[in-house]
């Protein structure tokens, strides 16, 4: 759930000020990933503390680190390293050939939001070893008291505290005995010890100007940035060979893509296990192996990033949620891109299991949150088109019931992010059951897109504000084109398939259309703006829409809001109908339509203050008497009427939010990537 970065500048002068601000903007492109508190770590003037106050000499020559670390915002960080600063009479115009420095924006597992919890963790006096840590570790408790024995003395609540302790821990050991130790020596012993699920980056002033990365189970990317521009030409020679010269470079660690794309396109992910070394402004990459003594070098060749600096941008839009529901249009024509040619469906990530999918005891959806509810939103589909039973799975309960998996089914993980920690796990036990597993994810080169046997990616583009939007929607249109893809052996369902291609080729203009209900939507918000609760009700293709627009009420506007199946509503909800609560109805046509029109007579019979979704031309049919509040949307095939449906409850949200005045991109509590249980 935090979001960690690094910037090591090799034989290219950049200014202390320089450094300052490419790790506090890498912290603002991260914060969507926690922003409870935030810190970083620089270097000082080799001139400043040779000894502390106690008179006791530092253990090192090299310039002694300096820790800057805030609760709050990454502003509020930014504030106080500033102030810092000043008090510090710290030269930033100071020009610096190598620099290695590293940052941190934090979501609170262990311990309260505080400076004394923020990264970087520290290893204790003169910080001979400073971690920034995405991830938690499991056996931190036992750890943390082996070390207490040792002598060590802990400062905060945090697990990640032990790492670099342990790494200190590590380094003296070695130290007293004959010989050195090299900084990947000190890290791979430390990851001999650790449990649980993390990705580090080790800063020590015993080893100057070197970074150490390593990762086991949550995201970590390497970007290049060869300033003599030779990088590209060179991209599938191992990126050792590419950096072990002594070319001016700028080299990034980053827990996410979309805070180095304003510096470079040449990316490697790092895969678990592995421990990425800069020194001498060279790369080498080990994979750790806890059997074995010596690690083995691992050639790995640069990606080019396939993503521009606009789309990690606000435009001309007050926020990134506001500019993803408006960019919608655009992700669902490129999540089609290359995907609908002459009425047929192509993904080629299915195409070599596309035999054992159709042969498939039963499809098991898994995901968790939004993206469970665009499976849910996908699944009728996916067995009208496939004839193979769907069954739907959200991730942690699937976990704690230890549910039966078997080696006959397919199992479909949905991720945005693809580092989902319940999702992974799931995933891990499909794997263990020996099913076939399928992911759809939004990110290239994520845990999800590495482990499963086969998969699409949904090419929503970056998506920053916490709340899915555009994300969602590219999710179902995906889940459609897959069950088109596994029904397209059937003749019985042709003229069906043909319809549904037909409304995905029309799909971004309607959807346009739909996202002209924007001022409407706001003037529902400001009637809705001092309410306690709001109930939806779906049913059928949209239970998933009444559920996912309550989520999105719930996340950012911060209101009670209740997706609720319409079918259900006389088991028990029908006891909250009065004339004062909020109830949303989704009564668009389809199969279902007749039925909603009897909830609708139900809940106007108990004086219910209903605002009724309804198909173009359809006001009359679900509000005879002009009672209540309509949305009218276009009308399309029942499988993509989510996508249109989700829409208005989406600028719902978003207006409920700013006029409750909240923080829309990062409401309180959450934030976008869930990389803990």
């Amino acid at each position: 759930m935090c979001g960690i970065f690094a910037y090591l500048n090799y034989n290219v002068g950049r200014e202390r000020r320089y450094v300052l601000e490419v790790l506090l903007n890498g912290l603002r492109r991260l914060e969507y990933r926690g922003y409870d508190s935030a810190g970083i770590a620089i270097d000082s003037d080799l001139t400043l503390e040779a000894q502390n106050e106690n008179g006791k000499c530092k253990p090192y020559h090299s310039s002694s680190p300096l820790v800057f670390r805030q609760e709050g915002k990454i502003e509020s960080l930014v504030t106080s390293v500033y102030s810092e600063v000043d008090k510090l009479d710290l030269d930033l115009e100071k020009l610096f050939l190598v620099h290695a420095g590293i940052a941190h924006t934090r979501w609170a597992t262990h311990g309260v939001p505080a400076p004394k919890n923020s990264h970087p963790q520290s290893s204790g006096e003169f910080d001979e070893f400073l971690v920034v840590h995405n991830g938690i570790i499991t056996n931190y408790e036992v750890l943390k008291q082996t070390l207490v024995r040792q002598g060590f003395k802990f400062e905060s609540d945090t697990d990640t505290e032990v790492i670099p302790k342990l790494a200190k821990f590590v380094f003296d050991q070695a130290r007293d005995g004959e010989g050195g130790v090299t900084f990947s020596q000190v890290v791979m012993e430390v990851m001999r010890q650790l449990e649980g699920a993390y990705a580090l980056i080790f800063k020590s002033p015993h080893y100057p100007n070197e970074l150490i990365a390593c990762k086991r189970g949550s995201t970590l990317i390497l970007g290049v940035n060869e300033l003599g521009g030779e990088t590209s030409r060179h991209l599938f020679h191992d990126v050792k060979a590419l950096t072990a010269n002594e070319k001016p470079k700028e080299l990034f660690f980053s827990s996410d893509l979309c805070a180095i794309v304003e510096h470079t396109k040449n990316y490697a992910a790092i895969e678990d296990n592995e421990i990425v070394h800069i020194k001498d402004g060279s790369v080498s990459i080990l994979r750790f192996d806890n059997e074995k003594e010596m690690p083995a070098s691992v050639q790995r060749a640069l990606s080019v990033l396939e993503m521009e600096v606009e789309q990690i941008k606000k435009g001309d839009f007050d926020h990134f949620m506001k500019k993803e529901i408006h960019e919608q249009p655009g992700s669902l024509t490129t999540s089609m891109r290359g995907r609908l040619k002459n009425g047929i469906v192509g993904l080629g990530g299915l195409k070599d299991h596309m035999r054992t999918i159709r042969r498939s005891r039963r499809i098991i959806f898994i995901g968790c949150g939004t993206s469970y509810h665009a499976a849910l939103a996908a699944r009728p589909i996916m067995e009208e088109l496939t004839d193979v039973p769907v069954t739907m799975e959200i991730a942690s309960d699937m976990l704690d019931r230890k549910a039966l998996i078997f080696k006959e089914d397919t199992a479909v993980f949905v991720s945005q992010s693809g580092e989902t920690a319940d999702t992974l796990h799931a995933l891990e036990y499909a794997l263990e059951n020996g099913a076939l597993c399928l992911g759809v994810t939004n990110t290239v080169g994520s845990t999800l897109a590495r482990k499963t046997h086969c998969g699409v990616h949904i090419n929503a583009g970056c998506e920053i504000g916490v709340a899915s939007t555009k994300a969602y929607t590219c999710q179902i249109v995906v889940m459609v084109m897959i069950a088109l893809a596994i029904g397209s052996d059937k003749l019985s369902t042709l003229a069906k398939r043909e319809a549904i291609i037909a409304g995905l080729t029309k799909l971004p203009e309607q959807v346009r259309d739909v996202l002209k209900l924007d001022g409407e939507m706001k003037v529902l918000a400001q009637s809705l703006i001092d309410e306690q609760s709001l109930l939806m009700f779906g049913r059928g293709n949209n239970y998933a829409t009444a559920l996912e627009g309550a989520l999105k009420v719930k996340e950012v506007a911060l209101m009670h809001s209740e997706g609720m199946l319409a079918g259900e509503m006389k088991h028990g909800p029908l006891a909250l109908v009065d004339e004062h609560l909020p109830i949303i109805v989704i009564a668009t046509q389809d199969d279902s339509f007749s039925k909603q029109q009897s909830v609708i007579q139900q809940l106007h019979a108990r004086k219910g203050r209903l605002i009724v979704m309804c198909s173009k031309g359809d006001a009359s049919l679900v509000c005879p008497d002009g009672r209540s509040r309509v949305i009218e949307v276009p009308q399309v095939a029942d499988c993509l009427q989510p996508i249109i449906n989700i829409i208005p409850l989406q600028l719902l949200a978003y207006h409920l939010t700013v006029l409750r005045g909240y923080d829309v991109d990062q409401p309180r509590n959450l934030a976008k990537s869930v990389t803990t249980q």
